[in-house]
């Protein structure tokens, strides 16, 4: 089977990874990370990366031609998996669904219709053929096609909190924008905590050489690219906004999340878009609920002070409660479930 895929993110990549394993003879095509070595993509994920709105629209006559190029290319795919980001995919799969009506559009890991814009879901039905969810509320949002199949993350997770008293982990992220902003507060947090050991979680892909780009003098922190190990090792996380706060939550390592975005991309997110919550583990326990797992610290509330008095203040047994609630609610994982309604 020839499947078409456009897989943007670096956690779709790893997500795709997982339900390639209960697949046999599939081949690939389109986009997706250039380690996955079942096909030879049109573009590698590294030249798709793009930080807020602002960079967005900077490349934006970039990403018709690419769409385009993925449509031509359609033609010798059997079927089509769009994961995730949902700017570039949902006007795919109508140019697609228009060149191809014929042809079955799957979509997995489907956009925040819950935090903004639900009249999304209407375009997804009509332009997809399966829509696969991957948190049991969305699902709701949705007339039909729209199913729960479970969480990747839960195949995924092969470890869980070990309580590892004197260790700290620190994750600033893993887009330039991101590390230069959190970086130089999470290196005056590790001094104040100079008594623990410092784990500076970075992504398994990074070089030596893009770590000494990116990241510049570390010299107080141990380096791991193992996220699952390091965290489940940590008493405590400082994690910057992203997958990585569901996958500690998951593991159940307490922490706080930290993020400072651009500013007309704050401005764009909660005042028009009306974004209230960052953290995934805390928009899906509120869906679930109506409670929350971790503090979010956004903007101008990242601060040295700040982040100490969420390490020192953190109610660890309330949290513990809170990450088993949610990981039961998930339930299991979805990677067996894709690869069987793909090779259907």
């Amino acid at each position: 089977m020839k499947l078409l895929v456009s897989a943007l993110e670096p956690s779709s990549n790893l997500h795709l990874k997982e339900l390639l394993k209960h697949t046999k003879d599939v081949e690939l095509l389109g986009i997706f990370d250039a380690d996955i070595k079942q096909g030879a993509p049109l573009y590698d994920i590294s030249e798709m990366a793009i930080m807020g709105v602002v960079d967005a629209l900077k490349k934006l006559r970039w990403f018709f031609q690419v769409a385009d190029e993925m449509v031509e290319l359609a033609s010798e795919a059997d079927k089509v998996l769009l994961m995730d980001s949902s700017g570039f995919n949902l006007p795919l799969a109508k140019k697609l669904k228009t060149a191809y009506p014929d042809k079955e559009i799957v979509y997995y890991i489907l956009p925040q219709i819950w935090a903004s814009r639900p009249k999304r879901a209407e375009k997804l039905e009509r332009y997809c053929d399966k829509l696969l969810g991957i948190l049991p509320f969305e699902i709701n949002y949705y007339q039909s096609k729209a199913q729960y199949i479970g969480h990747p993350l839960l195949d995924e997770i092969q470890t869980t909190y070990q309580d590892a008293t004197g260790t700290i982990a620190f994750m600033p992220g893993s887009r330039k924008s991101e590390i230069n902003r959190l970086l130089p507060i999470f290196k005056e947090v590790r001094k104040k905590l100079s008594a623990k050991k410092a784990l500076l979680i970075i992504p398994s892909s990074f070089s030596k050489e893009k770590i000494a780009s990116l990241y510049g003098g570390i010299s107080g922190f141990e380096i791991i690219q193992d996220t699952h190990t390091a965290l489940a090792q940590s008493e405590f996380a400082f994690i910057c906004s992203g997958t990585a706060t569901l996958e500690a939550a998951l593991i159940g390592t307490p922490f706080t999340l930290s993020y400072i975005a651009k500013r007309v991309d704050f401005f764009i997110g909660t005042k028009l878009l009306g974004i209230k919550q960052v953290g995934l583990a805390n928009i899906i326990l509120t869906h679930h609920n109506n409670s929350t797992l971790h503090n979010e610290l956004l903007q101008e509330e990242v601060s040295v002070e700040n982040l100490l008095k969420e390490y020192e203040h953190t109610d660890r047994k309330i949290f513990a409660n809170k990450a088993k609630e949610l990981r039961e609610y998930l339930g299991h994982g979805s990677s067996k479930n894709v690869a069987r309604i793909i090779m259907e």
